[in-house]
């Protein structure tokens, strides 16, 4: 008995199991790289963010395939000042500033944390310098080495979403 060629699947079926337009394919390969972006940013956050980060969370948009896409997401971050203890708090800014930062192409929101965290390390730079009796000078230099940290980062995409979001303890 001879097979009918016909009877197969038809070129390009095996791939497109669901029968979806070329449009709504497009559209599926779009969601679903979003998706992987989205996971692998928030991630990275996660990851150097250490015991300060939170669970990530994402909003979704169903795809033409009926699965849900993570298209958005935000990792919450502790940004409280380590209280009477000034260079806890700078080791802890670090992390924080590190986490922010740590997307391959981070968010506008991701560098306002980042730049918040910075505001809290130098607030905590100069209550050392003060509690050691440091001079004007080294609590000036000590200024400007902490705020040089990051300014070849400040370039970049500032429209991109939101995905890191400061919490207080």
């Amino acid at each position: 008995m001879r097979e009918n060629p016909d009877s197969g699947p038809r070129s390009g079926e095996a791939d497109n199991p669901q029968g979806l337009t070329d449009q709504e394919l497009k559209q599926l390969t779009e969601l679903k790289a979003r998706d992987r972006e989205v996971r692998a940013h928030e991630a990275a956050h996660q990851a150097v963010g250490g015991q300060y980060a939170g669970a990530m969370s994402f909003t979704y948009q169903r795809g033409p395939d009926g699965a849900q896409y993570a298209v958005g997401g935000e990792v919450p971050i502790d940004i409280s000042p380590v209280q009477g203890d000034p260079q806890a708090t700078i080791e802890k800014m670090r992390i924080v500033r590190a986490a922010a930062m740590a997307p391959a192409e981070p968010s506008g929101q991701d560098r306002a944390v980042a730049a918040q965290a910075m505001q809290i390390m130098l607030h905590a730079q100069s209550e050392l310098a003060a509690e050691s009796g440091s001079s004007p000078r080294e609590a000036s230099d000590a200024y400007r080495k902490v705020s040089a940290m990051g300014e070849s980062e400040q370039k970049g995409d500032e429209n991109r979403a939101s995905s890191f979001k400061p919490v207080s303890a």
